[in-house]
């Protein structure tokens, strides 16, 4: 790569690359950071993926890590990567509007676990990423920050909640992207959008934010996590190790090792789990997934049933919803937001049904469910692949078409939305994009804390697979 390249190409490049140039000094982490700057501004007017950048902090940043390597001080794994971060979570100068006008004055004043893991690392913030309001949906728009477009199809929805990192993430903007998932908020975006995803084992990632006047509720607490989003599963890797970094603010988090112990090469996959309708063209992507897999050395058998996801969908919405909705309500009233208001509404008649009793029962019945699925995947396999989603990506805010098209929208979704109750890693691999250019790919799970399992078999499948590319947003 010549020098006079380096300013328009940088962009281009996946994270571990980035690294590596910038501690062999082949390149600057101030190119770098100028490559990123320029290919935000080339191409986030047509999809409003980060809503808050400032240039002349970024270029600092990259300046300091210049002047440590110039000092021989040793360097983070993410040495000079450009990466976003979402405006749910707390970074220091910023402000965490969560996509709410309510927010837009929540000034952080320190960096959330996870952001202070990827500023240790290395990384250069680049920007902050959209989110609808609340993060409540799998379409990213909101009064205040506007609406994110998908950079491969205009009229798909780039997902939600981290639509914007997704969207960032595909087009060229920064190598490695934050997001959070309580129901699907990563997996749905990456598989929407075309890159990867990754939603770690519950207690990995350390979560708190400083502005926020009081805890979550408690299902927010045991559900909701946060990880990255990349266009190369490496990177996956390298944006896990860094958020992972422990943190004594987070009571959750668990010290477990980032690598486990050999386990046997044998996995499922399930095109239909729970009987569920799903897409020709998933089945496909699924059973292409599956040879690739044996092609790397893996025994795959293809099974008709898993453990039980339909069950843990009412369960994950009495956890989420059941404390606290009426507050929801009135908050999401109060915005004003459509997209908000309609995500509470269409779960109403279950969130008001839920007192002490049924609260109480759902946390019993989510360790029953949680223990069937680790069994399954310490006992009989070492991980599942199965579908993110029923559909293809859905048409850009079909929540809010009708009643019908909100129902369809949630019954799609059942294995996202389930395994976010048992805790256990999931990432969203994109394994192609079909010839209209709507991306497809597959949902990988694995024992509890071993996500690394989960990026093995996501490493294989990819090595096996077309390069995917960046998406060029088309205007408007």
């Amino acid at each position: 790569m010549s020098t006079s390249a380096l300013p328009t190409e940088l962009w281009r490049l996946g994270a571990t690359q980035t690294a590596a140039l910038v501690r062999s000094r082949a390149v600057s982490a101030t190119e770098v950071a100028q490559a990123a700057l320029a290919r935000l501004g080339a191409v986030n007017p047509r999809i409003n993926a980060v809503v808050e950048v400032h240039p002349d902090e970024v270029l600092a940043q990259a300046q300091a890590i210049d002047a440590a390597l110039a000092r021989g001080d040793a360097l983070g794994p993410l040495a000079g990567v450009p990466v976003t971060t979402k405006v749910n979570v707390d970074q220091a100068g910023y402000a965490t509007t969560n996509g709410v006008h309510a927010q837009k004055d929540w000034l952080a004043h320190d960096d959330a676990p996870m952001v202070r893991g990827l500023r240790a690392a290395g990384a250069v913030l680049l920007g902050r990423t959209n989110t609808p309001a609340f993060s409540y949906r799998w379409f990213t728009n909101n009064q205040l920050h506007g609406h994110t477009h998908n950079p491969r199809v205009r009229g798909l929805t780039p997902g939600g909640s981290s639509g914007g990192a997704a969207s960032a993430v595909a087009a060229g903007i920064g190598a490695i992207a934050h997001g959070s998932d309580i129901a699907g908020s990563i997996r749905y975006p990456a598989y929407a959008c075309g890159v990867h995803g990754l939603r770690p084992s519950f207690g990995r990632v350390g979560n708190f934010n400083g502005t926020a006047p009081r805890d979550r509720p408690i299902g927010a607490q045991i559900m909701a996590v946060s990880g990255p989003l990349a266009r190369q599963v490496a990177d996956l890797r390298l944006g896990l190790h860094a958020m992972a970094a422990a943190d004594a603010r987070d009571p959750w988090q668990v010290p477990a090792p980032l690598t486990g112990p050999d386990v046997p090469r044998r996995a499922a996959v399930c095109l239909r789990p729970d009987g569920m309708a799903t897409a020709q063209e998933i089945c496909a992507a699924l059973l292409d997934a599956a040879a690739r897999l044996r092609d790397a050395g893996w025994v795959v058998d293809e099974v008709d049933a898993l453990p039980p996801l339909q069950p843990a969908v009412a369960l994950q919405v009495t956890l989420w919803m059941g404390d606290g909705y009426a507050a929801q309500v009135r908050a999401a009233e109060t915005e004003g937001d459509p997209g908000a208001i309609a995500a509470l509404a269409g779960k109403a008649e279950l969130a008001r049904s839920v007192g002490l009793p049924e609260y109480s029962n759902a946390l019993v019945q989510r360790a029953t469910l949680a223990r069937a699925w680790q069994r399954y995947l310490a006992e009989d396999y070492s991980a599942v692949l199965l579908p993110n989603s029923a559909e293809l990506p859905f048409a850009d805010q079909l929540d809010l078409k009708d009643a019908a098209s909100y129902q369809r929208v949630w019954a799609a979704q059942l294995p996202q939305i389930a395994l976010a109750v048992t805790g256990l890693p999931a990432l969203a691999l994109t394994t192609g994009l079909l010839p209209n250019g709507t991306p497809v790919g597959v949902q990988i799970v694995a024992g509890k804390f071993r996500d690394d399992v989960c990026l093995a078999v996501a490493e294989a499948i990819e090595a096996r697979g077309p390069a995917i590319p960046v998406a060029e947003p088309a205007a408007a």
